[in-house]
């Protein structure tokens, strides 16, 4: 019952893969057959998840969609559609059109909230299963939770949208739920770690549940430095992408690997969100595009240079 669709996508990027690894271990018809299933399952999708402004989050037993616009409780969840962007799989203007649905039904600036979906499951005699156990609007019926609103931080820095995931981000970040007093008595708990989730409820809004929650913390930390600073490292290769807000005029980096030290500079000089005009590595210019640098890993200190544009 619960993520089918999100499951779907998951499924998709898997099929895609093992084809890649059969391809290359020379066994062709296991390659084909899986990439035949990939694009059928591709064509699925669209045909069926597609509820005419975002993607459905599932279907009960009898076929009655999960998270569609016909819904009278989970009307829009969030991890279908970002899922979607992330796998790569769906419909690029589609993809658009789900992530601009998120922000305008799931991200509730005023309260300090990304909803996972909205409204909560309260009253339907559907048996959505564990998560109707919750009341509505706390932890996953209906508040944030926070690995769904990271994963949603990633589908808008890849879809180009800087300034939003940077906004996000911030939004997330629990050292902003505590910047007064006020804000400290409504989270409640402690501001220094990442919780799973936080609660919408009417009597409860913005109070943060379950701390300490690593799994949301790990895709917190690489939305930030992966997606946003674009700072992705591959063994000893580290690929670049910034995407960040257009007001952004540089940021820095260091990057240590075992007694190597990189610091890493980027400027924005044009107010872009995206884009590469040059790179340095040590005053050596690298031309490959998407940028790609092979590290060297010797004792010593380096310099990187990029300017976007």
């Amino acid at each position: 019952k619960g993520e089918s669709v999100w499951l779907a996508w998951l499924s998709h990027m898997s099929l895609t893969a093992f084809a890649a690894v059969a391809k290359s271990r020379g066994e062709a018809a296991h390659a084909t057959k899986w990439r035949e299933k990939a694009s059928a399952l591709q064509k699925a999708l669209e045909r069926e998840a597609w509820d005419g402004g975002w993607y459905r989050r599932a279907w009960f037993d009898d076929g009655t969609p999960i998270g569609s616009a016909a819904s009278d409780e989970c009307r829009i969840d969030s991890i279908a559609q970002s899922w979607a962007v992330m796998s790569g799989v769906a419909d690029a203007e589609r993809a658009s059109r789900a992530m601009a649905a998120v922000e305008r039904e799931l991200i509730r600036g005023d309260d300090g909230l990304a909803l996972l979906f909205t409204p909560p499951f309260d009253r339907t005699d559907h048996d959505p299963g564990y998560i109707k156990g919750y009341p509505p609007g706390i932890r996953e019926n209906g508040g944030q939770y926070t690995h769904a609103a990271a994963w949603s931080v990633i589908a808008l820095a890849r879809l180009g949208y800087g300034a939003t995931a940077a906004s996000l981000f911030w939004m997330l970040n629990p050292i902003n739920h505590s910047r007064n007093r006020s804000d400290l008595r409504r989270y409640k708990v402690e501001p220094y770690v990442v919780a799973a989730d936080v609660y919408a409820a009417a009597d409860h809004v913005g109070r943060g549940g379950w701390t300490w929650y690593t799994g949301s913390a790990a895709w917190m930390y690489r939305a930030g430095l992966e997606e946003i600073l674009g700072l992705r490292l591959t063994g000893s290769v580290l690929h670049v992408e910034p995407c960040i807000p257009e007001s952004w005029p540089a940021f820095q980096v260091t990057l240590r690997r075992g007694s190597t030290r990189f610091d890493i500079r980027v400027d924005n000089p044009n107010g872009v969100s995206r884009g590469i005009a040059s790179a340095r590595i040590d005053g050596t210019e690298v031309t490959e595009r998407p940028l790609q640098l092979a590290l060297p890993e010797d004792g010593k200190s380096h310099e990187i240079l990029v300017i976007m544009g």
